[in-house]
C-alpha cells in the first residue's frame, strides 16, 4: 500500500496527469476533453492544459483536435519497472515448463495500490473475455493472486485495504462481504493458496501461489487458470496446485542465488 506523505511534498500537477493517462483504457481509447475532465474531475481548462502538455511530451495525440487518445509512447513508463523486475525474466521460463505441465495459462503478478498487476503471462487459450497481458490492472479482492499478495501484508495494512475497498460484485460468485473477505484471506495464509471460483469472470478458475524472497515478504503472486467446464475446484487443488507450489519453489531457489 501506499506511504503517507506531508502535503508540502505532494505535487497535485503530477497527480493530475497521471491519472489522466490512468483514465484512458480498451473500453475508453479516445476520449474528448469535457470526458476527461469529468472522469478526473477538473476543470476544462485544467483538464485541457493537462492533455495539451502530455501531447507536447508526446504521451497523447488527438488527429482532429477534439478526441484525444495515449501513444505507444505511454508504454515507456511502464516498461521502465518491468524491466527492472530482476525475477520476471528469471520465473518466464518457469512460467512456460508450467504451462507446458498443465496445459493452462500461467500468470505472474505485483500488488499495486488496490489492484494486481501482470508483469508476466503465458496464454494457451482466450478464456476471459478481459485481455491479459503485460500491464493489466484486475481488483485485487476478486482474484486468485490478488487474495495471496493481501495475504502477505500485515493485519494492519489489509484492514486500510478493506476499508478503502468498495467490493462491487462481478459475478453471483464474488465476496463482497468485507468480513466474509477477511475471513477468507486468513484462510489464505493459514494454507498458503488462493483459489478463485468465477468471482471476477463466469466460466474462469484460478490457483494461486505466493512468490517469496530471502526474507519471507511476499513479492509476486503465480497462478494457474482455466475454463469452469474443463477444470473443477478439486482438479485444481489436487492436480495444479502441487504442480504449481513446485514451480514457485524453483523460482524462489534461482531467485535466492542471485
Amino acid at each position: 500500500m501506499a506511504d503517507s506523505i506531508k502535503k508540502s511534498d505532494f505535487v497535485q500537477s503530477l497527480e493530475k496527469g497521471l491519472k489522466v493517462i490512468s483514465i484512458f483504457n480498451a473500453q475508453n481509447d479516445e476520449l474528448t476533453l469535457t470526458e476527461v475532465a469529468k472522469q478526473v474531475e477538473l476543470t476544462r481548462a485544467n483538464a485541457r492544459r493537462i492533455l495539451l502538455t502530455l501531447q507536447h511530451l508526446g504521451f497523447v495525440t488527438s488527429a482532429d483536435g477534439k478526441y484525444f487518445r495515449l501513444t505507444p509512447k505511454v508504454l515507456t513508463l511502464g516498461y521502465a519497472y518491468l524491466s527492472s523486475l530482476s525475477f520476471r525474466e528469471l520465473a518466464e521460463p518457469f512460467l512456460n515448463e508450467l504451462t507446458k505441465t498443465v496445459n493452462e495459462s500461467c500468470s505472474l503478478s505485483v500488488l499495486d495500490g488496490h489492484d494486481i498487476v501482470y508483469v508476466a503471462r503465458v496464454q494457451t487459450s482466450r478464456i476471459m473475455t478481459i485481455s491479459l497481458g503485460l500491464g493489466t490492472r484486475l481488483p485485487a479482492y476478486a482474484t486468485s493472486m490478488g487474495r495471496v499478495l493481501l495475504a502477505g501484508l500485515s493485519q494492519e495494512e489489509v484492514g486500510k485495504y478493506v476499508s478503502e475497498t468498495s467490493f462491487e460484485p462481478f459475478t453471483n460468485y464474488t465476496i463482497t462481504d468485507p468480513q466474509a473477505f477477511l475471513e477468507r484471506i486468513n484462510l489464505v495464509r493459514q494454507r498458503g493458496w488462493a483459489l478463485a471460483d468465477q468471482e471476477l469472470e463466469i466460466g474462469v478458475r484460478s490457483i494461486a501461489c505466493p512468490i517469496k524472497d530471502k526474507n519471507g515478504k511476499t513479492i509476486a503472486a503465480l497462478n494457474i487458470s482455466g475454463h469452469a467446464s474443463r477444470v473443477s475446484r478439486d482438479e485444481l487443488i489436487e492436480k495444479y496446485l502441487p504442480e504449481l507450489r513446485k514451480t514457485v519453489a524453483q523460482i524462489e531457489a534461482a531467485l535466492y542465488k542471485r
